[in-house]
């Protein structure tokens, strides 16, 4: 099948190259001149595991192609939508891009097109794309809402092995044409949900929204456990095996962060006051997350009583372990604090390094990049991990203990074993751990 994806952002690219790869003749397009350049010579402007080597060799097999023009929307039987919907200082989902982005397609639209909005969009939103193509002559074109249900770090593999593909339409001949898409993963097991376009929009939100609020429970507990003196670690274990909880997003941490779980809380919450609904749930998970962001800052100020003059090493400010994304961070507001309080940051990340240095100089925030976890721990009063890079589970603890001036640890993420670094002769802090 013919395919054009508006977009080349983690959703867009991910789902583009992914389709190449199960035999699909896929068009990715883009307006960013410079990124489609970089795509048609096969570098990947995310970090995303697998991912560029895949662009690669769907290049290679003239299944995958980039453009800054909408000329393929013409024989494209889907058009997937995969633009930002970022969120307003209300909360409210920005449409602006979506909508962009059908004015660029309508005059390539042919008859029995399938328009797929692929970001995640309010709850109307699919209606209101109908509403809209039927509004400029195009009538005769479907609407599928198809929300993505992909992790950073984790895309392409979340992408080829799919739990479930949901399909939200009005007509039964664009489901045919959506299984038809994705007729490769219904192989044995049939994991495409025919739906609603309002149900399909809402089954995103609810999804996210409710594992940001076991994120968010979890750090409630393990903040709890900090005070009264249990281990979070052995409450996990012990809950984890319950069938009904299950054992994943169980991990106290700095808060979530990223592309998805902020701004779809935000924008659920946007979309329950338009309707005169209060989703108390769903705040308060917002808030714990946002007091969650400062609790380790917390802890080094208790620890020091000043900041003037020290410097603190951040592990990690990708918001997650294998990306590069520094949206939403904690390492954001964890070094803001250290900053106002008079201390220096100092920082290294495998990945995300690049980013968070450009984000941090653009909002007038001087921090220090390290090209190496231990040179960066040189002279400093303390570490910091921030992110759960599998580089940062066991480390060299003699290493550390040599460069550090202060033996500290402020472990974010509880990646490391407690006995051991105490034994190694560090103060050490996590969350929720007995130390």
């Amino acid at each position: 099948m013919k395919v054009s994806v508006i977009g080349t952002g983690y959703v867009g690219l991910v789902s583009g190259t992914c389709f190449a790869e199960i035999g699909h003749d896929v068009t990715c397009i883009d307006i960013d001149e410079s990124k489609v350049t970089k795509l048609k010579a096969g570098i990947s402007p995310i970090y995303e595991i697998g991912l560029e080597p895949m662009i690669q060799e769907n290049i290679k097999e003239n299944r995958l192609h980039f453009s800054t023009g909408y000329e393929s929307v013409t024989k494209a039987k889907t058009i997937f939508l995969a633009v930002g919907t970022p969120s307003s200082d209300s909360g409210k989902a920005e449409l602006k891009y979506l909508f962009s982005a059908l004015e660029g397609i309508i005059p390539f639209l042919q008859k029995d097109a399938v328009v797929v909005v692929k970001s995640t969009v309010p709850v109307g939103t699919g209606k209101q794309v109908k509403e809209f193509l039927v509004s400029h002559g195009k009538s005769d074109v479907f609407v599928v809402n198809n929300p993505e249900f992909l992790k950073e770090g984790t895309a392409v593999e979340d992408f080829m092995k799919p739990e479930r593909i949901i399909i939200g339409a009005q007509d039964q001949k664009a489901f045919k044409i959506m299984e038809e898409l994705y007729d490769y993963f219904n192989k044995p097991q049939k994991r495409t949900i025919q739906m609603s376009n309002l149900s399909a929009e809402m089954t995103k939100y609810a999804a996210n929204c409710f594992l940001a609020t076991k994120v968010s429970f979890m750090n409630e507990i393990a903040k709890l456990c900090d005070q009264v003196g249990a281990d979070i670690e052995e409450v996990k274990g012990g809950i984890a095996t319950d069938s009904r909880i299950g054992a994943k997003f169980l991990n106290p941490g700095p808060g979530y962060g990223g592309s998805c779980f902020p701004k779809d809380v935000k924008a659920l919450v946007y979309t329950a006051k338009e309707n005169n609904i209060t989703l108390k749930i769903v705040e308060a998970t917002e808030d714990v997350n946002k007091e969650q962001k400062l609790y380790m800052a917390n802890k080094i100020k208790k620890y020091f009583g000043s900041l003037e003059g020290k410097t603190l090493t951040l592990w990690g400010v990708a918001f997650k372990a294998n990306t590069d994304d520094i949206r939403e961070t904690s390492a954001i507001y964890t070094a803001m604090e250290i900053l106002s309080a008079g201390g220096k940051v100092r920082f290294y990340d495998p990945e995300a390094a690049d980013n968070y240095l450009a984000f941090m100089s653009q909002n007038n925030l001087v921090v220090e990049k390290a090209n190496d976890k231990y040179e960066a721990l040189k002279d400093s009063d303390g570490l910091v991990i921030l992110t759960d890079w599998d580089e940062f589970k066991s480390p060299d603890l003699i290493k550390v203990k040599e460069q550090l001036k202060t033996q500290v640890i402020f472990d974010a993420r509880n990646l490391l074993n407690t006995r051991e670094v105490k034994d190694a002769g560090f103060d050490y802090f996590a969350i929720g751990k007995l130390v």
